[in-house]
């Protein structure tokens, strides 16, 4: 082991930090892009797509270009499993595209949906029939930026209610739509 940090001159250790952002920012856009196709966003799926093939060749030829010391080669792996999970809360903080949101409750149906309602939020009130017997389905479209504050109205009202989430696109936006 001392051997292998013997070897660990200043020009491994800059290349392996460059390849490490390399492989970040590769695959955090990567990461972008697979979730940006299926939103169907076309153009930002090519432009990410040049973009990350350009930088993943740029990285993969200094990780080959000699310098493939074992350092480099785990700057690459741990650049490449970074770039993953910052894609995801980046995007998770853009929160673009819609989502469908089921609540079903015991009790408190009516009181969800028309506190919905004054919150700005179309709703579709169903009744169904639960294992314990009549329960009230409550369903609203919003977009995925406003989850989060229709989950916190609906466990405020009823912290016993059961949600679902879904993402979806749009066939037909007509309707009523939180601006």
């Amino acid at each position: 082991m001392s051997e292998l940090f013997a070897t660990l001159t200043p020009d491994i250790l800059v290349g392996g930090f460059f390849i490490f952002l390399l492989r970040l920012i590769d695959m955090c856009l990567d990461t972008l892009r697979m979730l940006f196709v299926v939103r169907g966003q076309r153009i930002i799926v090519w432009i990410l797509g040049v973009t990350t093939s350009i930088i993943y060749i740029v990285a993969i030829s200094n990780v080959l270009s000699g310098k493939n010391h074992p350092f480099t080669i785990l700057c690459y792996g741990v650049g490449y499993a970074t770039g993953n999970v910052l894609g995801m809360r980046i995007e998770e903080r853009l929160a673009i595209g819609f989502k469908q949101i089921n609540i079903v409750s015991q009790n408190k149906g009516r009181e969800i949906a028309d506190t919905l309602r004054e919150h700005g939020y179309g709703v579709t009130e169903l009744v169904g029939k639960g294992m314990n017997g009549t329960v009230d389905v409550v369903s609203t479209s919003v977009k995925r930026k406003q989850a989060k504050d229709v989950r916190k109205i609906v466990l405020e009202l009823d912290e016993n209610a059961f949600i679902t989430e879904d993402d979806f696109n749009p066939v037909n936006a007509s309707g009523t739509w939180r601006k």
